[in-house]
């Protein structure tokens, strides 16, 4: 940290230009100037309006966590967050080598598991967490619902109303089968839990729009019940920093089951902090060692709606 100015990563903040500028607001009321840069492959990405991007390696790579500590070092990064699902266990490696940089993220064997949905199901279930029904190619029925293993974004999603198709599903165990539930709502829930393990704030979302993955419509709902599970789910998998939680509601049993934990800021938590879940302010406010506050007075029924919005490039021919 130096002085009065902060240096942020953000591991594949493509899109997040809006929460870009939260966080530079935060920093505003924290007497803090924030100086934002991006780990991408492309240089030609959206955040580039706010941010300085710089081009690294695929997730997958052997040699990215190598890349993203020498990035650090040279433009003396002060915070790190990933904002897709490959980067979580990304972040979380470069924990013990960066240990002046603030990470936010779970430990990593929890980061792992959350991004295999089949273990991660299994966790839930174990864990004593209401979930759809999984299916096995012996136990399957349908309606069902096949999601990719290490699948995002809603990306590779098959539903199925015919056993017939369904049995023709290839390499079934790469895929996670559940139970499909309609009529349904889907719910999101912003969370922030600080490294000592305290829960500051759970501001649950309605998810009304949703395109390719990402939520265009979503309002915050203060339902008890999620408050409840969100915390309990929390708990039971010793998250830390910003969490998303997925669930979902049954509409025709009236019972609410988790979907998936994303232990990352989710694209959505624009509206929670417009709320008045102040997680921008947590992310800055731990990193530099200021006691947080827990936020239980956010606004209900807080509608954000999304557009689009061009960001151009020019090349030299």
């Amino acid at each position: 940290m130096k002085g009065n100015s902060l240096n942020v990563l953000m591991l594949g903040g493509a899109r997040r230009v809006s929460l870009s500028e939260l966080l530079r607001q935060s920093g505003a009321r924290l007497g803090q100037e924030i100086k934002l840069f991006s780990y991408e492959l492309f240089k030609e990405v959206p955040v580039a309006a706010v941010a300085q991007v710089i081009v690294g390696r695929k997730w997958s790579d052997p040699d990215v966590v190598d890349d993203i500590v020498r990035v650090c070092r040279e433009h003396d990064i002060d915070i790190i967050l990933p904002f897709v699902d490959g980067a979580i266990e990304i972040a979380s490696k470069c924990i013990p080598l960066l240990p002046d940089v603030f990470i936010p993220v779970s430990e990593y064997d929890v980061c792992k598991t959350m991004f295999d949905k089949v273990a991660a199901a299994a966790a839930y279930k174990q864990a004593g967490i209401p979930v759809p029904t999984a299916y096995t190619p012996l136990t399957a029925s349908v309606p069902a619902i096949a999601k990719p293993r290490f699948g995002s974004a809603s990306r590779g999603i098959k539903v199925f109303h015919n056993m017939e198709d369904l049995m023709q599903l290839e390499n079934f165990p790469e895929y996670l089968v559940q139970e499909y539930i309609a009529p349904r709502e889907e719910y999101t829930v912003d969370c922030y839990v600080s490294r000592d393990g305290e829960i500051l704030c759970t501001v649950p979302r309605l998810r009304a729009e949703v395109m390719g993955g990402e939520v265009t419509r979503t309002v915050t709902r203060r339902i008890p019940e999620l408050i409840t599970m969100s915390r309990d789910v929390i708990n039971a998998f010793g998250l830390r920093g910003p969490v998303t939680l997925q669930f979902i509601r049954d509409l025709a049993r009236e019972r609410y089951l988790l979907m998936e934990i994303n232990p990352r800021l989710g694209g959505g938590v624009v509206c929670s902090v417009y709320a008045g879940a102040p997680i921008t302010d947590y992310i800055l406010q731990e990193s530099l060692g200021i006691p947080l506050k827990t936020c239980d007075d956010w606004s209900d029924n807080t509608l954000m709606t999304r557009y689009l919005k061009e960001v151009i490039f020019y090349k030299n021919k």
